[in-house]
Parts: structure tokens; C-alpha cells; sequence
């Protein structure tokens, strides 16, 4: 497969997964800040801090409110990470590969362009809650339409690597959402307003129930472990390093346990870290610290995908299979 293809199918995917992720970002700071004092109710900048655009913010808004934040996550063509963007994007992508796609993705994320577009085109947003919900709808039916109409090799790995990778990174980002919601005193730290925040993460991660059903209770540390370390739900990131490392191992051959290639190599080494991680390894090391240095090397995995597979001028294009150390 050409590395131009391959790139923009990964790409494509990882566009429409980071739309819905930030939908859930907002989502999940909108049900929170609804639910706890009004002295703790305004804490939009945070948000903007756990995306990692509040320079880019800064230069553009000044101080983050509910308004300016929604604007410049959702609508902001200066922001290359707003939703608006990533649509916008994954589609250019999804044109210039229209051939190696099928006809039913390319309506759809047609459709879903129109939907934001219409929507930036509006004065005011009265149902944030629903047109959020109404993103993350239209990502689940293009990821499914996806499954159930493109062939599933070379291409359609390169897809699911490139989604798995953002959905890895984003799951510890709505996590550390979080880290950085501040409650009016430590004395709300275990009582009914930080069940109602820990609640509202789960919700926003699509995972309260599914939770519900495997622990009962809200339970903090159960929480980050089943987002974390659970290798069953789908948007846990262990389970996402599993899929991604499939798809990776689809597209260069490499048998279990061996690698091809740097981005390979790297994410062995993730995968095996999480393979043998505890919930006391996490908090030993620190929450906030242990999902900042997990989306540190997700990133680095990334750059490493970019340089072996779409950037091969520069790669060590070596193909001999090594055994992971």
C-alpha cells in the first residue's frame, strides 16, 4: 500500500476519534460543573489545560469561560484540534483516498460535516448536551460503517491503529479531567458531590453502566482501574494498546512478541508495561503523573508510526523481525 494512502486512512480515523473525544471532554466538565457548588462551577480553564491547546487559547480568548471554551473546542477554525477542524480534515483526508474507501463512508462523513458546519453557522447552542451526543453518534456509525464496508487489510488496519492510538490518549485525558476539577474543600473529597463528578466521567466515557455491572458501588480507585487497566471495555486503554499492537503486528507480519520496526518496538514496550501494570503501580507513581507520562509516550508512538510508515525517506527501513527486550 502506498504510504500516502495509508496515511491519510490513518489519519481519517484518527480525526472523527478525536472529534468525539473532545465532545466528551466538554460533556464531561458540562455535567460536572452543573452538579457541585456554585464557587466550583466555573473551572473552564482546566479543560482548556488537560487538551493541551491553552497557549494556542490564551493568544486567542484570554480568560476561559463557558462561551469562549465551547467556541474555541468546537467551532475554531484557528484551532487544528477544535471538532469543527478535525471533521473538516478527516474529510480532505477521506477525498484524496475516495478509491480506497467505500462509497457509504464517504456519505457519512459528509453528512456529519454538514451537521457541524450547520451548526457553527448558529447563534446559540441550546441543547449543548444532545448536539454533543448527536458527535459522538456520528463517530460511532462511521466507525461501524467502516467495520461493515471496507475490506479489512492493510488499510483498514492502518485505520484501526490510528483510532486506537487517539481513543488510548484521549481516555487518560478525560481521566485527568478529572485531576484538575477542583472541589470547594478536601472535605468534599468521598462525599456526594465527588461520586457525582466520578459519575459524570464515567458517563462521559460511555462506561457507567458497563462499570455498574463489574463493580457496583463508586469507587474511585475502581474507576481508574477499569478506565485504565481493563482489558475488555473498549475504551479502556489497556484495551486499546492490545487492538492497536493487532493491527500493528497485521500490517508488518511480525509475529507475538517480536517487532519490525521502531513504532513497533515502542508500542511492545507499552503494551507491556500495561500488560503487567497494577492500580499501586498507578498510584504509587501518582495519577496525574502516571496518565501524563502514558500520553507522553503515546505521542512518541505516534511520531514513530509517522516516521517508519509514512515518512519512509527517513525511516530505518529495516525488516528483519527482533525479539522485544
Amino acid at each position: 500500500m502506498l504510504s500516502r494512502v495509508a496515511n491519510s486512512i490513518y489519519w481519517l480515523n484518527r480525526y472523527i476519534e478525536r472529534a468525539e473525544n473532545v465532545a466528551r471532554f466538554i460533556d464531561a466538565n458540562y455535567h460536572m460543573t452543573l452538579d457541585i457548588p456554585d464557587s466550583a462551577s466555573h473551572q473552564w480553564q482546566p479543560l482548556i489545560n488537560t487538551t493541551g491547546d491553552h497557549e494556542l487559547f490564551q493568544k486567542l480568548y484570554g480568560e476561559a469561560n463557558r462561551e469562549n471554551a465551547i467556541e474555541f473546542l468546537v467551532f475554531d477554525r484557528n484551532n487544528p484540534n477544535s471538532i469543527y477542524s478535525c471533521v473538516r480534515s478527516a474529510r480532505e483526508n477521506a477525498r484524496s483516498v475516495r478509491e480506497y474507501i467505500s462509497s457509504e463512508m464517504w456519505e457519512h462523513l459528509n453528512t456529519f460535516y454538514l451537521m457541524i458546519n450547520t451548526a457553527a453557522q448558529e447563534v446559540s447552542m441550546d441543547l449543548p448536551h444532545q448536539f454533543f451526543v448527536d458527535i459522538m453518534n456520528a463517530s460511532h456509525t462511521f466507525s461501524g460503517t467502516t467495520d461493515s464496508t471496507m475490506n479489512h487489510g492493510e488499510g483498514w488496519h492502518f485505520g484501526r491503529l490510528g483510532r486506537m492510538l487517539e481513543r488510548a490518549d484521549k481516555t487518560s485525558r478525560i481521566l485527568d479531567v478529572k485531576y484538575f476539577i477542583l472541589l470547594p474543600s478536601v472535605d468534599y473529597i468521598g462525599s456526594s458531590y465527588d461520586n457525582i463528578l466520578w459519575g459524570a466521567l464515567l458517563r462521559s466515557a460511555s462506561a457507567f453502566e458497563m462499570y455498574r455491572k463489574r463493580h457496583g458501588r463508586i469507587d474511585p480507585e475502581k474507576i481508574v482501574d477499569f478506565l485504565m487497566l481493563d482489558k475488555h471495555f473498549p475504551r479502556a486503554v489497556h484495551f486499546c494498546i492490545v487492538t492497536a499492537m493487532i493491527s500493528m503486528n497485521n500490517i508488518t507480519g511480525s509475529q507475538r512478541g517480536t517487532f519490525a520496526n521502531k513504532a513497533e518496538q515502542q508500542l511492545g514496550k507499552l503494551l507491556s508495561e500495561f500488560n503487567f501494570a497494577s492500580l499501586e503501580d498507578i498510584f504509587e507513581h501518582g495519577l496525574h503523573e502516571y496518565l501524563d507520562s502514558t500520553q507522553t509516550r503515546i505521542n512518541a508512538l505516534g511520531a514513530a508510526v509517522q516516521a517508519e510508515f509514512f515518512s519512509p525517506q527517513i525511516a530505518d527501513t529495516t525488516t528483519e523481525s527482533r525479539t522485544l527486550e
